[in-house]
C-alpha cells in the first residue's frame, strides 16, 4: 500500500465511526488510509472509541493502538485534530472545550471550506430519536448490529476464498427494509434542518454508517460513513471541493493495477 513518504495532501479530512475496541473495526484498512493521506485539519466525527463495547469486555489489539498513535503523530507534525464525540464515546463529552494532548474536544464545529462555504460538523446522534429517548432500544439494536457483523465477517471470509469482493450484509439490509430507509431519510432531513438553523451551507456527520453526499434538502448533506463496513472518509481539497473516498474500492483498484504490471513467473522466465 501507499507509504508514509508520499501521502496525498488535502486541506481537511473527515472521519467517523471507527469503533475502536470492537472486533468489527477494520483498523488495518484505516491505518492504510491514514498513511495515504495527510491534512491540515482532521475532524473525528464521533464513535471513534466504542465505550459501550469496552464496558462489557476489553478488546484492544495492536492495530487499534497503531491507529491512535498514527493520529497523534499527525498532530505532532502540525495537523489540527478536532474530536466531536458521539454516543458510543459519550464519556468524552465530560471534557468538551478542552484540549487533550493537542486533540480539541467539542460538541460540534462550524467548518469554513476553502471556497468560503460553511459546514456544520456533528456526529448526529443528537438527532436520533431512538438514541435520545429509548436508550435500551439503541443498545438492543447495537447488539443485533454486532450479530450481523459477526455473520458478515464469516460470510466475507468465504467470499474471499471464492475470489469475490467484500459485501456488507447490514448495508444491503438497510437499503431494502422500508423502515430503515425511512429512518435514514428522516435523519438526513433533521441534520439538514440543523445546518440551516446554524446558517450553514451544509452538514457533515456520521452515526448511521451510511456514506453519502447529496443536496436533497436544500443544503449539502455529507455523511462520512464508517470503518466497520464501508471504510469511507470525506476529504476536502484545496479548492473547497469535497470527495467521498471509499477505501475498499481504492484498495481493490491498487491491487488490480499492481497485478496488471507484475509479470507472471512464465513471463519472467521467458
Amino acid at each position: 500500500m501507499t507509504q508514509d513518504a508520499d501521502p496525498i495532501r488535502v486541506r481537511t479530512l473527515f472521519l467517523s465511526d471507527f469503533h475502536l475496541g470492537t472486533r468489527g473495526c477494520q483498523a488495518d484498512a484505516l491505518l492504510d488510509f491514514l498513511k495515504a493521506y495527510d491534512a491540515d485539519t482532521i475532524y473525528l466525527v464521533g464513535d471513534i472509541v466504542d465505550g459501550w463495547k469496552l464496558k462489557s469486555g476489553w478488546y484492544w489489539p495492536q492495530a487499534h493502538n497503531d491507529v491512535v498513535q498514527k493520529l497523534l503523530r499527525k498532530v505532532r507534525k502540525g495537523a489540527r485534530l478536532i474530536y466531536l464525540p458521539g454516543n458510543h464515546d459519550e464519556f468524552l463529552r465530560d471534557y468538551l472545550g478542552i484540549s487533550l494532548g493537542g486533540v480539541e474536544l467539542a460538541d460540534y464545529a462550524l467548518h469554513e471550506a476553502a471556497d468560503g462555504k460553511r459546514y456544520l460538523v456533528i456526529h448526529g446522534d443528537q438527532f436520533d430519536l431512538v438514541v435520545r429517548h429509548a436508550r435500551w432500544l439503541a443498545l438492543l439494536g447495537d447488539g443485533a448490529y454486532t450479530a450481523a457483523l459477526f455473520v458478515n465477517t464469516h460470510l466475507n471470509m468465504i467470499r474471499r476464498r471464492l475470489g469475490l469482493t467484500y459485501w456488507s450484509l447490514s448495508s444491503w439490509a438497510k437499503l431494502r427494509v422500508k423502515n430503515a430507509v425511512n429512518y435514514i431519510s428522516r435523519f438526513e432531513e433533521l441534520l439538514a434542518a440543523e445546518a440551516g438553523r446554524h446558517e450553514a451551507d451544509g452538514v457533515i456527520c456520521g452515526h448511521i454508517h451510511h456514506a453519502v453526499m447529496h443536496e436533497q434538502f436544500g443544503v449539502a448533506y455529507v455523511n462520512t460513513g464508517d470503518w466497520v463496513e464501508s471504510c469511507t472518509a470525506v476529504v476536502e481539497h484545496y479548492d473547497g471541493s469535497f470527495q467521498l473516498v471509499r477505501w475498499t474500492d481504492v484498495r481493490l483498484e491498487k491491487t488490480a493495477e499492481q497485478n496488471a504490471v507484475t509479470p507472471t513467473v512464465r513471463e519472467k522466465a521467458a
